[in-house]
């Protein structure tokens, strides 16, 4: 691990971190390693095998086709994916470590739909706890709402509609669940990220959490809520949370993204409606990040962050930041993090220059994580499009390493 430096980084380090220092970035893969890299992110960077892939990797997945199972494993898989299990996952955490990297991680579970599914995930959140507390390399375990909790429930909870005997015993049994795993986190010194999800149930979730933060973020931050800055409300949402969490007396947990449900929300509202939920542009979901990012900043001792972005200009903005107000790069309540797979150059050159930042790292089950995986694959349409990026990061490391073997 990266050791604690005495003094805050200086102005003149802020300048010499390079996001576009591919060296570093790629410095861990092979030649082979990342030209099978670059065939996948070649393949992922057309829009047309995505829209036609996507169908049939859940059809795969509805199936159990074993023939798929494999081909999936052996790309995309194996590309976004620690492992199968929190065993199968220790190599990669391993690997990350010896570049001062940790690892957030995250049972790729969610819209279950039975009690016993729940229960199932519950479990494996409280192993993933567990095994996180026995490993200086993994300070966080992500998990979500829908992995343990049906969807139809949350969304008629945040309906105000009157839920019946059965749905509120259905309720009390999340809520508890949900509690176990708050609570083992708070008891191991583990930390709990809750992955925002649809607009149509993040009220619910919203709850959810404050209540779990309520109870647990009073000595530490044990749990995060997520806040995606690409709806138009949750700059102001955020910051009621922060007067909310002064009031009663709590540390709030702020963890950043822009979003992953673009296309979703936007078609909903339109088909139902009601006011598109999303800003309209990339420029305001960076204005509305960015401000996110500096108002927990600004108020660090009360707010603990994660800069979970791929966007090198939020990256740089948070350093700038951190450096002006004289915040440690290794203090606590300041974390950057990128997708296991991705923004390989955001991440290490990081690391290497001495801050805390984190892959997040799903794993389980190849037809389990297959709602994550078309996730990734769609991202170049989001409003992000990081497909390209990668591709074209990836294609600048191989152009360096043939002008090296030159010389």
């Amino acid at each position: 691990m990266a050791t604690l430096p005495s003094d805050p980084i200086s102005p003149s380090t802020v300048l010499n971190i390079d996001f576009s220092d591919t060296e570093v970035a790629f410095a861990r893969l092979s030649n082979a390693e990342l030209r099978q890299m670059r065939r996948l992110f070649r393949l992922m960077n057309s829009r047309m095998l995505v829209r036609l892939g996507t169908p049939l990797m859940l059809w795969a997945a509805q199936k159990r086709l074993s023939p798929l199972e494999g081909i999936i494993r052996k790309t995309i898989f194996n590309q976004f994916v620690g492992g199968t299990t929190l065993l199968d996952c220790t190599q990669n955490i391993e690997r990350l470590a010896r570049y001062n990297v940790l690892t957030i991680l995250d049972y790729g579970a969610e819209g279950k739909e039975t009690e016993t599914d729940f229960n199932r995930t519950m479990n494996e959140n409280l192993r993933a706890i567990d095994f996180a507390s026995r490993s200086p390399h993994i300070p966080v375990v992500s998990i979500k709402v829908t992995g343990l909790a049906r969807m139809g429930l949350l969304e008629r909870i945040q309906h105000a509609r009157s839920l019946t005997r059965e749905e509120l015993n259905e309720y009390r049994n999340a809520l508890k669940r949900i509690d176990a795993i708050c609570y083992s986190a708070a008891q191991k010194g583990v930390s709990i990220f809750v992955d925002a999800e649809e607009s149509w149930i993040q009220d619910t979730i919203d709850h959810l959490v404050w209540l779990m933060m309520r109870r647990y973020n009073r000595q530490r931050v044990v749990v995060y809520n997520t806040f995606q800055m690409y709806r138009t409300d949750r700059l102001q949402f955020l910051m009621e949370s922060y007067d909310r969490s002064q009031r009663e007396g709590f540390l709030l947990g702020a963890k950043l993204v822009r979003g992953a449900y673009l296309e979703k929300e936007r078609q909903r509202a339109a088909q139902m409606g009601y006011p598109d939920p999303i800003n309209p542009d990339k420029d305001t979901v960076d204005d509305h990040y960015n401000t996110a990012l500096r108002f927990c900043l600004d108020h660090i001792d009360r707010v603990a962050v994660c800069n979970a972005s791929h966007n090198p200009q939020s990256a740089f903005l948070q350093v700038e930041r951190m450096a002006q107000k004289g915040i440690n790069p290794q203090h606590p309540h300041a974390l950057f993090s990128q997708l296991f797979g991705m923004s390989d150059n955001l991440t290490f050159n990081l690391a290497r220059a001495g801050y805390r930042v984190a892959k997040y790292v799903p794993y389980g089950q190849v037809f389990e994580v297959i709602p994550y995986l078309i996730r990734r694959a769609q991202e170049n349409t989001s409003v992000t499009g990081d497909m390209g990026r990668e591709l074209a990061l990836i294609e600048r490391e191989f152009r360096r390493r043939r002008q090296a073997s030159l010389k």
